[in-house]
């Protein structure tokens, strides 16, 4: 039987494993919020395709970055965590060189796809590696600096892909992670070598995990592309619908009496966590989907430069991370649902904010709300992490906070794609109602588009080329419109959410169980006990 953990790091060693590890996960994250920022570089470079085609690059690999959570588990347990964690940095880095190389969408997908599953598992396992090298009374600081870390893709990853992309290229991105993958490989190897592990004989749910690789993959596949291909019109389309109907409820029914489930459903009895969850996964669906949106249009719509573009999302750095800090601060007694709650309005007030948004040329519509939606992002998951775990403990805890994390990821995957259609949907009606409007086919007396064209013609300007330029005008007010409705509309949905934290239990008194919870616990531990 291999030996598990005998001794820790310590001095120079325990420092630099810190690095590394830390270094690890911020190439991984850097690389989910870079690769937005870069999106219309590599949509016209792999073939000239559509913005809304170079989404996909970054969906599949969020759908891949969470399904490789629950294989981590099993994978970890039966070859040994720092083993997989060096092996999968290699994998990493071979992707990252497939990206970097693609001539064409359907090569470059793919790879990102092996990029999201092989970082979904580094990003695993470095959390796992780093509470066992940390001493007790140091945990809790050692996953502060890991959640300051995550806030990465929301902050310092826009303004530095934006870098790259413009003075080097978008491949540089891919090419700059094969030498960091490997090196942060290397050193892992050397620090570790010889360490045991504790081996795990537990039985891995591969139907469960296939139902929900299929569940995901084609409910995303319809999302991606249904703009595009006119939806359910089109027969590709059709089947993924039917996979995703045939593979739910089988899903749900074999999940239910697996004794170690891929998925462990059976948790969301638990009055607490389910709502923690809701809110969490609703709440990452719009920040993840409206800011990945937002950095693309300004782009495409407003002309901004890839790096100008991210600098709009640097000033969320200068509250994101003290807010972050302090927030572990406060008293282990305070209420999480009053934390959560007061963030979850303080968002619905800045996307609110961000929805009134009318002036393309004006840097302070953006900057001043940006830097409070900052101070919302570094407060708005502990509060709602404490929520969502309050009731559980042991290893119903890890499965939870796992399953938490894992919904969460899916969701900002999601919410890239819906926030699209928000767009998509919004952009011709405004489009419509603003050229009534001042077109005078609104209001008889209001005629503004005649009479300016007029005076440009008669300054001597063609008459195809005022009507062209009037045209894009509209079109790019209207798809203005239409981003002030997404804005609007996730401001809504934070204001239902900051009502719904009140319905679960409150975190400062103990949690009894309702019926239908102790159904559900004395079911899992009868799973159990017959496995054993």
């Amino acid at each position: 039987m291999t030996i598990a953990y005998a001794e820790r790091l310590r001095g120079w060693r325990f420092i630099l494993f810190n690095i590394v590890l830390g270094l690890g996960h911020m190439i991984v994250l850097f690389g989910v919020g870079s690769y937005i920022a870069l999106l219309p570089h590599v949509a016209g470079d792999l073939g000239g395709v559509l913005p809304s085609f170079g989404t996909w690059g970054q969906t599949y690999f969020i759908i891949a970055l969470a399904l490789a959570f629950p294989i981590a588990r099993w994978l970890s347990g039966r070859f040994g965590d720092y083993r997989l964690f060096i092996v999968a940095f290699v994998v990493y880095a071979f992707a990252s060189y497939l990206c970097a190389i693609s001539q064409s969408l359907w090569v470059f997908v793919p790879a990102r796809i092996l990029l999201g599953f092989s970082g979904g598992i580094t990003l695993f396992i470095g959390q796992s590696l780093l509470l066992k090298e940390y001493p007790e009374q140091l945990k809790l600081l050692g996953l502060g600096v890991w959640g300051l870390v995550t806030l990465m893709p929301f902050t310092i990853s826009f303004p530095i892909g934006g870098v790259i992309a413009d003075e080097l290229g978008w491949r540089y991105l891919f090419y700059l992670n094969i030498p960091l993958a490997l090196a942060i490989a290397a050193i892992t190897g050397a620090l570790l070598a010889g360490r045991g592990f504790e081996h795990s004989h537990t039985r891995f749910d591969g139907i469960g995990f296939v139902l929900l690789a299929l569940i995901l993959g084609s409910l995303q596949t319809i999302l991606n592309m249904g703009n595009d291909f006119d939806w359910l019109d089109s027969p590709f389309l059709q089947s993924m619908l039917i996979v995703l109907i045939v593979a739910v409820p089988c899903f749900f029914i074999w999940e239910f009496d697996e004794s170690h489930p891929a998925f462990n459903i059976r948790v969301f009895a638990h009055r607490n966590f389910t709502i923690g969850v809701i809110c969490l996964t609703a709440g990452f669906f719009s920040i993840q989907g409206l800011l990945s949106v937002f950095i693309v249009q300004m782009q495409v719509l407003l002309g901004y430069s890839s790096f100008l573009a991210g600098m709009v999302y640097l000033p969320m750095i200068l509250l994101a991370v003290p807010v972050a800090v302090l927030i572990h601060k406060l008293p282990k007694g305070l209420d999480a649902r009053l934390l959560a709650c007061l963030n979850l309005l303080g968002f619905a007030a800045t996307f609110y904010w961000l929805g009134l948004f009318d002036d393309p040329g004006s840097f302070d519509q953006i900057f001043w709300p940006m830097l409070l939606l900052g101070f919302f992002v570094g407060s708005f998951f502990p509060p709602l992490t404490k929520l969502t775990l309050h009731g559980l403990s042991g290893n119903q805890q890890i499965r939870a906070a796992e399953e938490a994390g894992f919904l969460r990821i899916i969701a900002g995957g999601f919410g890239i794609t819906l926030q699209g259609v928000v767009l998509f949907r919004r952009t011709p009606f405004h489009q419509l109602h603003l050229a009534d409007h001042f077109g005078g086919r609104q209001f008889a007396s209001i005629d503004v588009l005649q009479g300016f064209s007029s005076r440009l013609e008669a300054s001597g300007l063609d008459k195809g080329m005022v009507n062209g330029k009037l045209l894009t005008l509209i079109k790019q007010h209207a798809a203005i419109l239409a981003l002030n409705d997404a804005f609007l509309l996730a401001s809504y949905l934070f204001l239902g959410l900051a009502g719904l934290v009140w319905l679960a239990y409150p975190t400062y008194q103990r949690v009894h169980p309702t019926p239908m919870e102790e159904i559900v616990d004395m079911r899992a531990e009868e799973i159990v006990e017959e496995q054993s």
